[in-house]
């Protein structure tokens, strides 16, 4: 078994996030989960728990500072560290912007953007504390590139991946023993496409998922391969897609 460490997850309550708080659990971790759905959070630390993990969780949501400072609380109250933060909460409302949707540009930015910011805000001073520590920032395959009615969405997720890249350095420059990882997946089988309000958008997305989309289990591999690689190296970014995904 692992060394047993204490993760953090937002947006655990489906998804990447419940997958890898599934696995990390059954590799003997300490799950804490965050998330806006308290019924979902407490069945999934229920199903860790039946099967022998150890998890707690808090209603979060990442768009408050506030609430994401209590999610870092309540892993230090309850097992005295931070070993991981996942910052995993993301929405993919895709428009054209001539369609105007701003209250969906401004939610992307304040879930995607701020919500990770947050995270890092409430997580980075323990881990300098500690000297240790590592952050799992989860963007996309649209940090690298760009296609019509995703624009707010890549740069949001191009953003992920500039703000882990500078924490990589700083960390790094601190000699803090902090790591970084940002995680940029392809489709993958989870709720982001239920989030699309534009109807003809999420026709096409709806399909074009159901046709390609790998299972969040994936993901929950590749990052759970990057947490247990000796603390003296690390995986700074992984892109990872679906095989038929072009």
């Amino acid at each position: 078994m692992a060394e047993q460490k204490v993760v953090v997850i937002t947006g655990a309550s489906s998804g990447i996030g419940e997958a890898t708080a599934v696995l990390l659990a059954q590799k003997g971790h300490k799950l804490v989960l965050g998330a806006r759905r308290e019924e979902r959070l407490q069945e999934i630390a229920d199903k860790i728990s039946a099967n022998g993990g150890q998890a707690t969780f808090a209603v979060t949501d990442v768009t408050e500072p506030d609430s994401v400072n209590a999610l870092a609380e309540l892993a230090i109250k309850e097992f005295g560290r931070i070993d991981i933060w996942m910052n995993n909460a993301g929405l993919m409302p895709h428009s054209e912007f001539i369609k105007g949707r701003v209250d969906d540009w401004n939610q992307m930015i304040d879930v995607n953007l701020r919500g990770v910011l947050y995270g890092i805000n409430a997580a980075l001073p323990t881990m300098r504390d500690q000297q240790s520590g590592h952050f799992i920032n989860i963007a996309s395959v649209a940090a690298h590139g760009v296609h019509s009615g995703g624009g707010v969405y890549s740069a949001t997720k191009s953003g992920v991946w500039m703000i882990s890249e500078a924490l990589r350095q700083e960390e790094a420059a601190a000699g803090s023993n902090v790591r970084v990882t940002v995680v940029s997946p392809g489709a993958i089988a989870t709720e982001l496409v239920d989030n699309v309000t534009d109807k003809e958008t999420k026709e096409s997305l709806s399909q074009y998922y159901a046709k390609v989309a790998s299972a969040p289990e994936r993901v929950a591999q590749a990052i759970a391969d990057a947490i247990e690689l000796p603390e003296d190296t690390a995986i700074n970014e992984i892109v990872m897609r679906p095989s038929s995904q072009s």
